[in-house]
């Protein structure tokens, strides 16, 4: 098992970048390698279980394990076969904005090839944002 922490800060308020980590109906909209979320449910819970659907048509599995609203933090367990990730998520406020924090627990392998997008993604999560597009 191994384990990297990645982070990124840009313009957005931290309220506004929580609630689009909030809200799984959003996270395509941030994020480039998810393209659907299948989940019952709007908002993540502790228990929520899903599907993210990636832009190449992979389906992983998913749980959200713990979620701290007042603190901004979560963590969730992803599955694809038999490879397991474990990313806890942390978003915290900045004078000019906000900061993220993910932090991914799993086969060296995998992180190496998920840290890139991942990098990607939390770039776009705290930096500016178009609901209707995707674009930045």
């Amino acid at each position: 098992m191994a384990a990297v922490t990645l982070r990124a800060a840009g313009r957005v308020p931290a309220g506004d970048a929580w609630e689009r980590y909030a809200l799984p109906a959003l996270w395509p909209t941030w994020s480039p390698q998810i393209r659907a979320v299948r989940v019952d449910g709007g908002r993540i819970t502790p228990g929520m279980r899903g599907e993210v659907v990636s832009f190449l048509g992979i389906r992983a599995r998913f749980v959200v394990e713990t979620v701290d609203e007042e603190r901004r933090r979560w963590t969730w367990q992803v599955r694809l076969g038999p490879v397991r990730l474990r990313l806890h998520h942390a978003v915290l406020t900045r004078p000019a904005g906000s900061a993220t924090t993910l932090r991914i627990e799993g086969p060296a392998l995998a992180l190496a090839a998920y840290a890139g997008p991942a990098r990607w993604a939390m770039g776009r999560l705290v930096g500016e944002w178009s609901r209707s597009s995707g674009s930045s």
